[in-house]
């Protein structure tokens, strides 16, 4: 696939915070996502890459994803995930991702927990 073709696939654009892993580097760097798709994602920040470099990268709600450097500009650099993902995982509340549970259910469950007595009509 050219450079044309992946201008093609959907980008969600957003901003979160990720943690990123550089092979060959200690430590994690703290890095902004600017725009995420199933393929791969923006990100800036203070950390040095260069072109082909194997990453990883945790993103909120989908968690440790592999890939490498596919460009760098400045600050900014395109990472190609291994595997895809699902971008939408990404932007939904922490926490909400692994409870299925409606809220209203939560809700109701969480208020008749606390009711002791209940009234009689």
């Amino acid at each position: 696939m050219n450079e044309g073709e992946n201008r093609q696939i959907a980008r969600d654009s957003l901003f979160l915070m990720a943690d990123l892993r550089v092979d060959g580097l200690d430590g994690e760097f703290r890095i902004k996502v600017r725009n995420l798709s199933a393929g791969g994602m923006m990100g800036e920040g203070a950390v040095r890459v260069v072109r082909g470099t194997v990453v990883q990268v945790s993103i909120r709600n989908i968690g440790w994803i592999e890939g490498s450097v596919a460009w760098v500009q400045d600050s900014r650099f395109g990472v190609a995930f291994a595997k895809d993902i699902d971008p939408r995982l990404a932007r939904a509340p922490v926490g909400k991702a692994e409870d299925p549970t409606p809220e209203f259910m939560r809700n109701h469950e969480a208020r008749m927990a606390s009711s002791a007595v209940l009234r009689k009509i």
